[in-house]
């Protein structure tokens, strides 16, 4: 198992340019397959930070209290009521947090300890992948307060956007396949429509961008514009055998 784990982790390297650059491309189903075998229930989970514990702990009291916010203001409201915490609550939390991740580090030493070679190299892999992908999430966020447009939407994206609210369905997963199968059965004039706003948008946002580039420049602050993202999601898998 552990052999094939590290062929599909292979699979997703590449050699480009002319030095001969080593890339490492993050796919969906090598995501999973890491996820299958290293984030499983044999696997100790990382304990939560001491914000996070209070907000778990406190999350049903406080969506009674403010029943009129939605998620996001209400995750706002949370964060500030800690913020203001007096010191002696807070450090309740703190505790847990610190005693839940002294019993994680015990755990992850004999979790480690039983692993073979190729799992434990396998194992840093992953934690390489997952640090990459939050420090793309951290460049993601800094662009957005730097004012970078919003990318274009397809036709499709403006299709559910406009439907999602009004389509009936217990979850949001249930409504997403119902307009899914919508969309498939949409005539081709009414998809038109929506192809020409996707049209409009693309254009909106390659005009955005030019002008939010010239500011960037003129503010002094072009190195945004560097700013590169190395990991890269493809839907084709890698055609490499089945995990036996």
């Amino acid at each position: 198992m552990a052999v094939a784990l590290v062929a599909r982790l292979l699979a997703s390297v590449s050699v480009s340019g002319p030095r001969g650059v080593l890339r490492c491309t993050v796919t969906s189903s090598l995501e999973k397959c890491f996820s299958k075998y290293f984030s499983s229930d044999s696997c100790p989970k990382r304990p939560l930070p001491s914000y996070l514990t209070f907000l778990n702990k406190q999350r049903d009291f406080y969506k009674k209290k403010y029943p009129e916010l939605n998620n996001q203001q209400l995750m706002k409201e949370v964060g500030h009521i800690w913020r203001e915490l007096p010191h002696n609550e807070k450090q309740h939390y703190e505790a847990i947090a610190k005693s839940e991740w002294d019993v994680y580090k015990e755990q992850m030493a004999k979790y480690r300890s039983q692993l073979n070679p190729v799992e434990e190299a396998a194992l840093k892999e992953e934690k390489k992948i997952r640090r990459q992908i939050r420090k793309q999430a951290k460049i993601k966020k800094e662009l957005t307060a730097f004012g970078k447009p919003k990318r274009s939407r397809s036709s499709f994206n403006i299709f559910v956007s406009e439907h999602f609210q009004e389509t009936k369905g217990l979850s949001n997963k249930e409504r997403f396949k119902a307009l899914c199968e919508e969309w498939k059965n949409l005539p081709s004039p009414q998809k038109q429509v929506y192809t020409q706003l996707a049209e409009d948008d693309k254009i909106r946002f390659e005009n955005e961008m030019r002008s939010w580039e010239q500011q960037m420049k003129a503010s002094g602050r072009g190195d945004v514009l560097n700013y590169k993202f190395k990991l890269t999601r493809k839907r084709k898998k890698p055609e490499t055998e089945p995990l036996s």
